[in-house]
């Protein structure tokens, strides 16, 4: 297994290297017909036959409006796991509605709205579910994304620095903090980040992508930690979701809209619909696109 994931990492970096953005001119089109892709994550059946059970289980009208609005809620995050966001977003209003007072269901149902671009209903999401539970870790870095995509990264840094400050050894807290100062200020972003780093986990693998923001590893370094502890396909396939991403990121800070593009398509690819990377892949493309209409129109 794996010489064989080492010619797929082979083929995805001569390929990713020659990639390029969405409409660009014929002598800088992907030439992309030897890249190798991860095996995407297939449905897992136990969330198919789970979804079946909810169901048959929320038919019942013995039901307590707070035991529904439970069970809507673990059903659309089964939902969320095999990529049926317009059903599981459905499950996470009915939620709130039964249970006005569940904070998952608004945090849950935030991240659908970052999606959509609606960034104002977002923050009010984020915000119930904190006033409902103001220890609710994650509602900061979710609300931290939102306001970095809503073009608020001033707002966005406050939250995103807390959610780090709560786990100062993971690499990707670390990041998304670095996103947010970065939007600010590239240059206070870099000194943000070498500040952190210290205190990052050097054994976790991602920390090789927060030494590839500041410049102290190249990209070949990232690719060649991919294997790292990995011991399943599974795992695999998570963690190229992850490194895409992030790699796609790195491009586009760059101005390599091409390159970046092809990166989060591969995030993409991979179907790990509930890794925050997979999430917000498609926000970046639509991102890039919106970029390289703004060139193409200034250019005219």
């Amino acid at each position: 297994m794996c010489r064989n994931v080492s010619l797929i990492f082979f083929f995805l970096f001569a390929a990713i290297l020659t990639g390029c953005a969405q409409t660009p001119p014929i002598s800088d089109r992907p030439q992309m017909g030897n890249l190798l892709l991860a095996i995407p994550a297939p449905v897992n059946p136990r969330s198919e036959m789970a979804i079946a059970r909810y169901n048959q289980v929320l038919t019942s009208p013995a039901l307590s409006d707070e035991d529904k609005a439970e069970l809507h809620f673990q059903r659309g995050m089964l939902y969320d796991s095999v990529g049926l966001s317009g059903l599981a977003q459905f499950d996470y209003t009915q939620a709130i509605n039964l249970k006005p007072d569940l904070a998952e269901a608004y945090n849950s149902i935030g991240i659908h709205y970052i999606q959509q671009n609606d960034f104002i209903q977002a923050y009010d999401a984020f915000d119930s579910t904190l006033e409902i539970n103001p220890d609710y870790d994650f509602a900061f870095l979710n609300r931290g994304i939102a306001l970095y995509y809503g073009g608020r990264a001033e707002l966005a840094t406050s939250d995103l620095d807390r959610f780090f400050e709560k786990d100062i050894s993971d690499p990707f807290r670390a990041l998304w903090a670095y996103f947010a100062h970065h939007s600010v200020s590239e240059q206070d972003g870099l000194h943000y980040l070498a500040t952190i780093r210290p205190s990052l986990d050097n054994t976790h693998w991602a920390t090789t992508l927060v030494d590839l923001f500041l410049g102290t590893v190249d990209e070949n370094a990232v690719l060649n930690s991919l294997l790292d502890g990995v011991r399943s396909q599974k795992g695999l396939t998570d963690r190229l979701c992850e490194a895409y991403f992030y790699l796609g990121k790195y491009h586009s800070q760059k101005g390599n809209r091409g390159i970046a593009s092809n990166y989060f398509k591969l995030a993409l690819s991979t179907n790990v619909f509930d890794y925050v990377e997979h999430r917000y892949a498609r926000l970046e493309l639509s991102r890039l696109r919106e970029q390289y209409s703004e060139v193409e129109e200034s250019e005219e």
